[in-house]
């Protein structure tokens, strides 16, 4: 159990400078750095035992559209003794303010310089995130290095589904988080808060920072990459690598096996701007049954584990009463496969239609979204269809065991247009394994299929089609 306990000895009342906070009026969108909104949490610094900061290596509007980010306030923000604020990559026109005036990037809630919290935990989701955590250490007055870092700088760590592959930017982390992130961050959070603890006057300052180190490394699912020396080949792979400490030789990821055990997020901050996904988001259940060798997410994110009927429902309940919001969202990897979902679909519509409260869902697989869905979906309003052929010939969706035949994703967006939708978004990959012109040229055609087959006289539907970089491994 933790120790809610506080410091014997009063530390100051904390004041941390306004910062840029004082030229909002010079930029664009000053709603992006003002901070203030409902449902965030701001608490008297003198009295925390942990300053910890949540960054999002990208602009507000998508990282506070990141479900998890959310998630992880929450849990932190609801312990006594722990002060958890967060933190965004400056637009274009803040980042040159900021360097011209010597201003330090800091928190949203208080304010707090970067360098001057306990911990900084980045959330990686995708490699082009890669500079702006460089970018935003260097704002926030951080060496780049962690070995360049003392025991006045924080701990920098790493999560999210990059972490899986840390290496390009292991010399930047102190260390990495790999798996669900829940519980492991209270423990995380312990051991820095002991840490801190220590007589600062009876133990080195060197072996303080790498005692912490050596605690983290002890939790599980925790990789700090300065306890292992890589060896490189000459063409940049990694040829071995070689443990340093004694009984620490590997990492497993982290896992909750019964995520119904865990905290209900019933409090997300409310942005003021416009954000990319402006709604609700309630997670149905966390990873796949599937085996598409493109995702990696199907992969990391095993095993399956769903969310109780009862959760989601009690979840939508509450923070429909702390947001106000009229959308709710099921997020999955694959919505049409949780087992219930015909019957919290039925739940979700008798209790929230008559108060105009729609549903959505991110992606579909296409074949699990039934006639009868679609008709539920749409007793509020027509919210956004998205489907994702990944490939646009059968050769290659068979290539990368995306099992779904042409005509099925024909039938589906023909149901979907005579009930009433103007637009459907498709989500496909360039660069797959085995790629040749015609799955290139099986884009345009599958799409203009798919357009085809919600053509009536007066009636002219819209396609959207996103092409994305496949991101693998190298060719050996």
């Amino acid at each position: 159990m933790r120790d809610q306990g506080f410091p014997k000895e009063k530390t100051p009342k904390y004041r941390p400078s306004n910062g840029a906070k004082n030229y909002l009026a010079l930029i664009s969108r000053p709603s992006r750095y003002i901070g203030g909104e409902i449902n965030s949490v701001k608490k008297e610094l003198s009295n925390m035992r942990l300053k910890i900061g949540l960054a999002f290596p990208d602009v507000y509007e998508i990282g506070m559209s990141h479900l998890g980010m959310q998630i992880l306030y929450q849990i932190l923000n609801s312990l006594d003794d722990i002060a958890c604020e967060r933190v965004f990559s400056p637009w274009v026109d803040m980042e040159k303010l900021m360097r011209d005036k010597g201003l330090p990037l800091a928190t949203l809630e208080s304010g707090i310089p970067l360098g001057e919290l306990d911990v900084l935990g980045f959330s990686i989701q995708y490699e082009l995130s890669y500079t702006n955590i460089l970018n935003m250490l260097n704002l926030g007055k951080i060496p780049l290095y962690s070995k360049d870092r003392n025991e006045t700088h924080p701990f920098i760590i790493g999560g999210g589904p990059i972490a899986f592959n840390p290496e390009p930017i292991a010399d930047f982390f102190d260390a990495f988080v790999l798996g669900d992130g829940e519980e492991v961050i209270l423990e995380i959070a312990d051991a820095v808060i002991e840490s801190l603890g220590t007589d600062c006057k009876s133990v080195p300052i060197k072996r303080r920072r790498e005692d912490l180190l050596r605690k983290l490394a002890q939790v599980e699912g925790v990789y700090v990459p300065s306890f292992f020396d890589a060896e490189y080949n000459t063409d940049g792979t990694i040829k071995t690598i070689t443990p340093l400490v004694k009984g620490y030789e590997g990492v497993n990821k982290r896992i909750v096996a019964d995520i119904n055990t865990l905290p209900l997020p019933t409090k997300p901050v409310v942005p003021f701007p416009q954000i990319v996904h402006d709604h609700l988001t309630v997670e149905i259940n966390r990873g796949c049954t599937r085996g598409c060798r493109f995702c990696q997410a199907g992969m990391i994110y095993r095993p399956n584990r769903e969310r109780s009927p009862e959760n989601i429902i009690k979840i939508i309940e509450q923070a429909l009463k702390n947001t106000g919001h009229d959308e709710a969202s099921f997020l999955s990897l694959s919505s049409g496969d949780y087992s219930c979902i015909q019957d919290v679909f039925i739940n979700f519509m008798d209790r929230f239609a008559d108060k105009k409260i729609a549903i959505s869902l991110p992606s579909l697989r296409v074949g699990t979204l039934k006639p009868h869905l679609i008709e539920e979906i749409k007793r509020v309003r027509k919210t956004g269809f998205t489907m994702a052929p990944e490939a646009g010939t059968e050769r290659l969706r068979n290539v990368i065991n995306k099992g779904i035949e042409e005509n099925t994703l024909i039938e589906t967006a023909g149901n979907v247009f005579n009930m009433g939708w103007r637009a459907i978004k498709l989500y496909y990959m360039i660069g797959l394994p085995t790629e040749m012109l015609d799955d290139i040229k099986g884009i345009v055609e599958l799409s203009g299929r798919v357009q085809e087959a919600g053509k009536k006289p007066g009636f002219r539907p819209t396609v959207n089609v996103s092409v994305s970089q496949f991101i693998g491994m190298m060719p050996e």
